[in-house]
């Protein structure tokens, strides 16, 4: 009995046993096969160490393809601290070459981590100190691949471009609302070693960085250059608090230039005040519009047929009255009698008042709200203001009046471009945008297109052309005439709008204005110029801003090579101030005493045997100064 008890309790161990060794038996299968690749890659991220390796952000570019926002090679100093023998002499060393305290350094190289990066001192560093820290030659100090932003323009478009922080994320502008798309994937290189930070016998991995997506915009950099050329003059020539300058197709609402002053360098952004470089003033700043705004009155006015251009007559007393309140014209005693282009020609305040009245206050107060006022654009840029109207309930007689020729409400750069565009290309409100498409860096397929997207249609094809005749008028025969280009059809309407201060309108400080556009029959191209307080001179948008306009559409009519159009509106009305042009008349073919009748009031010049006109210079038909000579070769 007792031996058959010990017999059964080997026969229960031996079972107990083999039981346990099967099991050890499938748990060596189980990890070395089933689950090997799972502990594996424990083992390796345990073993595994990472040199990071930043990847490039994408690449910004004009619509034409050429580069605004770059990206250079730099390095920054990485630590492996258990792997650095002498930490006190490495600290002093590289402290000394940093030029930063020891203390501090030997924070970095004593902590207990697998890596340290030295921030912010060790990172982008110029190749001159990276030369210096590769020459000590210590291990557990290295110098890895680093990716920094470059604008090569600098301070051109910087508040467009925006600009990126240290670890290469954007902060501003387009760097900020396009930041998902042009990041990048980071590398690395990766090594192996054991938990004291010696190195093990495996070899380096190279992972490649994946660099971001291509952003391209549609600004044109020869045209943006233009604009900010003449930005520039201003602050030189006027001192101005603010000024911008806006440049759009009004067919599409493609943004073409966009910039302001003050400005900033992009690449150097931490030397700047926050104001300074997070205001986009074409989109953020609001204010009263002045005489600029009188283009959505005339439009609604026009679709609504509450007035005819060329029959209804109104007198410009100087003055009209409204409720209790005195409302002037610019001119003192006024325009007297005058039709209501001529009111639009003179931008006279009380004339535009009772184009308002007509209207009404819910037709025009619809119409402003139609034209997209009141409400943010919609552009892809961070930052929009959205302005501010009345609301209906608290417009009386006085703010309707105001509301028509550009007081008491506040508007946008960007919305003020974006309502006259519509009142000019047949009536479309167009949604604005600056990023033209987004496309793979290394196949250039595109793989976002922002296109043309219509919001609604204010007015009619018809009115449009009215509204376009008029404004063009306004060029040739009217307050916009600084802006004139001869041999070319420009439209256009000043604005002098005055600043408001604790609810006080201030004396003598102004935001003076043009909105402009050419082909005047056929609009390419808009322009609107706003100068906060110019000094030194009579603070009218006539004056200040139109010649200003002219520059900028003169520069595009070279950069695009438009062709001459003398079909327009003749300006007729000169100052002593105005150069002259005259019509050149056709000569070749006639005899020498009658191309000289013919060419009365300009200099000739000819050259050649014979008494008929065989060719001149310049080409006849089109409008030249009256200071000009005229070549002529006879035979």
């Amino acid at each position: 009995m007792f031996v058959q008890s010990i017999h059964n309790r080997i026969k229960f161990i031996l079972v107990v046993v083999i039981c346990l060794f099967i099991a050890i038996i499938i748990r060596v299968f189980y990890i070395q096969v089933i689950d090997y690749e799972k502990l594996n890659d424990l083992a390796d991220n345990l073993w595994s160490r990472n040199l990071p390796i930043t990847a490039d952000r994408g690449l910004i570019l004009d619509r034409n393809g050429k580069v605004l926002a770059n990206n250079i090679t730099t390095v920054s100093l990485v630590l492996i601290p258990n792997q650095i023998v002498d930490k006190e002499k490495v600290s002093k060393d590289l402290a000394d070459i940093l030029g930063v305290s020891y203390e501090d350094m030997y924070k970095h190289v004593s902590k207990k981590t697998s890596i340290e990066r030295v921030h912010p001192e060790g990172r982008q560093l110029s190749y001159d100190i990276a030369d210096k820290i590769d020459a000590l030659g210590y291990d557990g100090v290295y110098l890895v691949k680093e990716s920094k932003r470059y604008y090569p323009y600098k301070e051109v478009l910087s508040h467009v471009l925006g600009y990126v922080g240290i670890d290469n994320q954007g902060l501003s502008g387009i760097e900020l609302e396009y930041d998902n798309y042009l990041t990048g994937k980071d590398g690395a290189i990766k090594y192996y070693s054991d938990g004291k930070g010696n190195r093990l016998d495996k070899s380096e991995v190279y992972v490649e960085p994946q660099n971001g997506i291509n952003v391209s915009l549609t600004i044109d950099l020869d045209i943006q250059l233009a604009v900010e050329r003449e930005l520039d003059n201003v602050v030189t020539k006027y001192s101005p608090e603010q000024a911008l300058i806006l440049v759009a197709d009004p067919n599409t609402g493609e943004i073409l230039a966009m910039s302001s002053r003050p400005n900033f360098d992009s690449n150097n952004y931490q030397n700047y005040n926050i104001n300074t470089i997070n205001r986009n003033l074409p989109i953020w700043a609001t204010y009263e519009p002045g005489s600029t705004f009188k283009i959505i009155t005339l439009a609604a006015s026009l679709e609504e047929k509450t007035i005819n251009l060329f029959e209804d007559q109104y007198y410009d007393g100087g003055s009209i009255m409204v409720d209790s309140a005195r409302i002037k014209c610019w001119k003192k005693g006024g325009h007297g009698a005058e039709t209501f282009l001529n009111v639009v020609e003179n931008s006279c305040n009380p004339g535009f008042v009772v184009m308002g009245q007509k209207l009404g206050t819910e037709r025009l107060f619809n119409y402003i709200k139609n034209f997209g006022f009141g409400k943010k654009t919609g552009i892809d840029l961070n930052g929009e203001s959205s302005g501010i109207l009345f609301k209906y309930e608290n417009i009386g007689p006085v703010e309707q009046a105001t509301m028509s020729f550009g007081q008491g409400i506040s508007v946008t750069p960007i919305q003020q471009i974006v309502g006259v565009s519509a009142a000019i290309n047949g009536g479309y409100l167009n949604t604005p945008y600056i990023v033209k498409y987004l496309s793979e860096p290394e196949t250039n397929q595109i793989i976002l297109e922002n296109k043309k997207n219509t919001v609604r249609q204010v007015i009619s094809e018809e009115t449009s052309s009215m509204v376009r005749y008029a404004l063009e008028s306004v060029v040739a025969n009217g307050t916009g005439k600084n802006a004139y280009i001869e041999n070319y059809r420009v439209g256009g309407k000043t604005g002098t709008a005055q600043k408001v201060s604790n609810g006080v309108y201030m004396q003598g400080n102004y935001i003076v204005s043009f909105m402009g556009f050419l082909p005047a029959n056929k609009p390419e191209y808009i322009v609107y110029v706003a100068i906060d307080n110019p000094k030194g001179i009579t603070q009218y948008g006539g004056t200040v801003s139109a010649p200003i306009a002219k520059n900028v559409m003169n520069s595009i009519i070279n950069i695009k090579g438009l062709k001459q159009d003398n079909t327009g509106m003749i300006r007729n009305e000169y100052t002593w101030l105005d150069t002259k042009y005259m019509m050149l008349p056709n000569v070749e073919g006639m005899s020498l005493k009658d191309a000289k009748k013919a060419l009365k009031g300009f200099k000739i010049e000819y050259s050649g045997t014979g008494d008929t006109v065989i060719y001149q210079e310049p080409n006849a038909n089109q409008y030249i100064k009256e200071t000009n000579t005229v070549k002529l070769m006879l035979g």
